[in-house]
């Protein structure tokens, strides 16, 4: 006779409280919180700033905490009372700002906000190799923060990301500035940029085939301009062609060719890109004299050293000389000409930035993880880390990579 069942056994099976159950197990999360500081910025007229109110209002919902010095935000038509209404906090001294665990800036910093930094904050903001200086690399050495150039950032294939959407601004921009110039009312030689039934179109030359040339050839061409690339690359100047998808005059830097191209040129381009510290070729002052009166140079190099011998730094408040009656534009920071696009863009780059540093629990963890961050740090903890620099330096430096797995 089978054993009688006991009473609320059927129900207690039922509830499944004797089946195999799941393991809670507690996990550790490495999420960080982070303190991100925004300085106004002060020099070279810089326009820019590197977060909107609505990526700052996402930070803040994530829990980070993000301190804005007043008036940051107003050359990109974004007032603090945008960012006090997304969860930053204001500040009215440079001081208070960078007490940030984080300072995100554009221009790298002055002499003065070197001295408000401290040892093992993180600073992120441009490099701008050309106007370095070896009292720059040492002050920031002194400080003993970990200094990250954001033009030497890379993505998972190899891109730099910032490097990419300002050269796509500047591309675009260069060709707004250079109809400007050719005008008569700015004293240029009158002609309209580009071409119209029975004229001959006006000539833009073209040094280098990266995005700037891109862009710039895309809006040249746009317009009716004839356009020719010059670059010691050619599969740059195969993969220009494919991307814009036209039939163009693309030639190396063969001297004598160029040469005569620039001569006849009504607009001159120079982007050409910094290889080992420098640019590869630069056209020489008699060139440059031999162009004819009311021509322009916009030398978008100039913030590494420049494309033209005669090409000297220029700001927004004074952006062109003349030298041999040929117009020379060379502000280094051309995209600070439209900065509300510019926010926008570099907005886009830092915030998922910003959060994969918090995800992986802080700086030092997101570089041993993250290798193409990596390749944007050029100093870490007191140590130079950027071969480049210390070459043109003649500074001692250390592999990062190195430093980090001693570290951990």
């Amino acid at each position: 006779m089978p054993e009688a069942v006991p009473p609320g056994f059927e129900a207690l099976a039922a509830s499944r409280a004797y089946f195999t159950q799941e393991s809670m197990l507690a996990v550790e999360t490495r999420k960080r919180k982070l303190f991100i500081g925004l300085p106004r910025e002060t020099s070279l007229q810089e326009n820019r700033i590197c977060l909107t109110p609505e990526a700052v209002k996402h930070l803040v919902e994530e829990g980070h905490e993000v301190v804005m010095e007043s008036g940051a935000g107003e050359p990109s038509k974004y007032s603090d009372h945008n960012y006090s209404e997304a969860g930053a906090s204001i500040a009215y001294t440079p001081k208070e700002v960078f007490q940030a665990d984080i300072v995100l800036k554009v221009a790298p910093p002055t002499a003065e906000e070197i001295d408000l930094l401290r040892p093992n904050q993180t600073l992120i903001s441009a490099l701008q190799f050309g106007s370095l200086t070896s009292e720059y690399i040492t002050g920031i050495l002194r400080k003993k923060v970990n200094a990250i150039s954001f033009e030497l950032i890379k993505d998972p294939s190899g891109a730099r990301p910032v490097v990419r959407a300002m050269s796509e601004i500047a591309g675009s921009t260069v060709m707004l500035v250079a109809a400007e110039y050719l005008a008569r009312s700015n004293e240029g030689k009158g002609v309209i940029l580009g071409g119209i039934t029975g004229v001959p179109p006006s000539q833009v030359v073209i040094l280098g085939a990266g995005t700037v040339a891109e862009y710039a050839a895309r809006a040249a061409t746009g317009l009716g301009a004839e356009v020719k690339v010059f670059d010691n690359h050619l599969y740059k100047l195969r993969r220009l062609k494919q991307n814009l998808g036209i039939q163009l005059f693309t030639s190396t830097l063969d001297t004598y060719t160029l040469n005569q191209q620039i001569r006849r040129a009504d607009v001159v381009i120079g982007a050409l890109n910094a290889e080992e510290g420098r640019i590869p070729f630069m056209v020489p002052e008699d060139v440059v004299a031999s162009m004819s009166p009311g021509s322009v140079i916009i030398d978008v190099s100039i913030d590494q050293g420049g494309c033209f011998e005669t090409s000297e730094m220029t700001s927004h408040s004074k952006p062109v000389y003349r030298k041999y009656d040929v117009v020379h534009y060379c502000v280094p920071n051309i995209a600070s000409r439209v900065p509300r696009t510019a926010t926008n863009a570099l907005s886009n780059i830092f915030t998922p930035i910003l959060q994969e540093i918090s995800q992986h629990g802080g700086i030092n963890e997101v570089l041993f993880t993250n290798e193409h961050f990596r390749s944007g740090v050029y100093a870490y903890k007191g140590s130079l880390t950027n071969s480049a620099i210390a070459k043109k330096f003649n500074m001692r430096y250390k592999e990062l990579g190195l430093m980090i797995a001693v570290r951990n």
